[in-house]
């Protein structure tokens, strides 16, 4: 089994980085097994597809508009993630789509895709995140140990004295 986790967003956005921060995070806190590939995507788009190709699964952690207060966390399943993108709320959300659509006209997307995100606050340019979504930055991370867990992938916190894994918040 291969999966790659795939933060994206722009960290000079405010909140709109918060799938980017994620995965910074989660390198920090967790080891992950062979096969689990964790992948700051920026705003890349198509540029990630060499990426994701030949994956058995892919899981998107990102910004989204879930129509919520700031730093609810929501997930979409495959079938929802590109109908939810229609509405955008910031420019890289139009590569996820674009990304998805590539990779099924190529034949190289993974069969399974999720995405685990986020309800930003803000998009404005700034770095960090507006404390909304800081107050639900945990439970964002969770949920992804939470998916691959169902998909099978144990991450094991890290517990070193010297890892800076405790203390990672963007």
């Amino acid at each position: 089994m291969s999966i790659v986790v795939l933060g994206i967003g722009n960290t000079l956005m405010t909140d709109d980085g918060a799938g980017v921060f994620a995965v910074q995070a989660l390198k920090a806190r967790y080891d992950f097994p062979e096969g689990i590939e964790l992948i700051d995507g920026g705003t890349k788009g198509l540029d990630l597809l060499p990426f994701v190709e030949g994956k058995t699964r892919l899981l998107f952690i990102d910004a989204v508009n879930l129509g919520k207060s700031p730093g609810t966390v929501g997930e979409l399943s495959q079938e929802e993630i590109p109908d939810h993108f229609a509405t955008k709320i910031s420019v890289h959300q139009i590569s996820v789509p674009d990304l998805i659509g590539a990779g099924k006209l190529l034949g190289t997307l993974p069969e399974e895709f999720h995405l685990v995100g986020i309800q930003p606050e803000s998009i404005d340019t700034g770095y960090g995140l507006t404390s909304s979504v800081q107050e639900g930055f945990e439970e964002l991370l969770l949920r992804v140990i939470g998916k691959l867990k169902e998909w099978g992938v144990e991450a094991l916190y890290k517990t070193s004295s010297n890892s800076v894994s405790n203390t990672i918040k963007p």
